[in-house]
């Protein structure tokens, strides 16, 4: 039970860090570039989105530490971590090309490659852990949510 509460700890550590590290390219152009686009009208409140994140992230960071305690050594293991590992650099590739870069339609592509993997994710964890797998669930909607938003702004601009 110990290990399990580590691994989880560590998964949500690093999952919080990716989250703030890509928080900085997000701030540099939250205040100034995107409150220049025009935006669809379901586009939610900018306060929203930090405390939305902060929750996904804990709860990928839960799902991974419940993958990654059934044992690293074991294949699927590997390969459910691995996924999981190219997903969340997507997620934070996201923020560095839509807010850093300023690319809205390039940003589309990667949010795209981005529901992918987060879908080959569920999937395995799926094999490893029912619980992990479940626990993407919010994150994969809010993802698709983002998606069409991405796509409304671009569309927009």
């Amino acid at each position: 039970m110990k290990k399990k509460i580590a691994y989880i700890s560590i998964a949500v550590v690093i999952c919080l860090l990716i989250g703030f590290l890509s928080g900085f390219a997000t701030q540099s152009s939250v205040s100034t570039w995107y409150t220049t686009l025009n935006k669809p009208s379901f586009n939610p409140p900018d306060w929203i989105f930090a405390p939305v994140w902060t929750i996904l992230y804990i709860m990928m960071g839960i799902a991974a530490g419940l993958v990654w305690a059934k044992g690293f050594y074991h294949i699927w293991v590997k390969t459910a971590l691995y996924y999981f590992g190219f997903q969340l650099l997507f997620n934070a590739f996201w923020s560095i090309v839509f807010f850093g870069f300023q690319q809205p339609l390039w940003a589309l592509v990667v949010i795209v490659i981005l529901l992918i993997l987060i879908l080959a994710t569920m999937r395995w964890f799926k094999i490893v852990s029912k619980p992990a797998a479940y626990l993407l669930i919010p994150y994969f909607l809010w993802v698709c949510f983002a998606t069409v938003l991405n796509f409304n702004i671009w569309r927009l601009n």
